[in-house]
């Protein structure tokens, strides 16, 4: 009798194994054109943003430029505001939290913070990341949840990074002026004064920003000795 049922148990189970991987299969693709249609949303938000400014892009022109229904758009995000924090996260964190990210420098704490800022000026100035940031300082004294948001998210993640390299910097001798870790912003105000300028005054006076950078590193730690 033991041997019946466990046959019959085993034959119940086989025919059930191929019609959940058929079930499984649809659930698959309907997952992956979910994800892409999220992508698309933000990608479209993007532009929709940069084009037009926070306050006057419209969720229908995101819809339109997406590809998809605007009822779409609410399954994945609540609100304009939503969608913007998503595009903060997924295009403008991932830059800075390679700084937290950071191994212990092998070598001085100048070049570890001259390879970052260097790279992050790369990925910032003049690409859809720079159009970003300028959008978020000119319409975030209007909109104080969206600067709340940058600053939670982006602007106290950069800050206590380059704070603990500066204190490192300090401690190994390699920073003489104390002071300089309670204001980590003055170590990073060339990558913003770069992104301002690019989008207001590059015509008029193109910039060199990572020649700034070097320059102002060695206001901080002096000029590098050349052999």
């Amino acid at each position: 009798m033991t041997k019946k049922l466990t046959k019959a148990a085993a034959a119940k189970a086989a025919t059930r194994n191929p019609e959940a991987g058929e079930d499984a299969a649809p659930m698959s693709n309907r997952a992956t054109r979910a994800a892409e249609r999220r992508d698309a949303i933000v990608a479209a938000a993007m532009e929709e943003f940069i084009a037009r400014g926070f306050a006057a892009t419209r969720l229908d022109d995101i819809a339109k430029r997406a590809g998809v229904a605007k009822g779409t758009i609410y399954l994945h995000f609540k609100d304009k505001e939503s969608m913007f924090e998503e595009l903060v996260r997924t295009v403008i964190v991932p830059v800075v939290v390679k700084l937290s990210a950071l191994p212990p420098p092998t070598s001085s704490v100048r070049d570890l913070i001259e390879t970052f800022a260097g790279n992050f000026l790369k990925e910032v100035i003049g690409t859809r990341r720079g159009d970003l940031v300028r959008l978020i300082v000119a319409e975030g004294p209007r909109f104080p949840a969206v600067a709340d948001f940058y600053y939670r998210e982006v602007v106290s993640r950069g800050i206590a990074g380059m704070r603990a390299l500066i204190e490192l910097g300090i401690a190994r001798g390699e920073i003489h002026q104390a002071n300089l870790a309670r204001y980590p912003q003055i170590v990073i105000a060339p990558a913003m004064i770069a992104v301002i300028w690019q989008s207001l005054f590059a015509r008029h006076a193109p910039l060199d920003a990572q020649d700034m950078l070097r320059v102002h590193l060695d206001l901080i730690f002096g000029e590098r000795r050349t052999t």
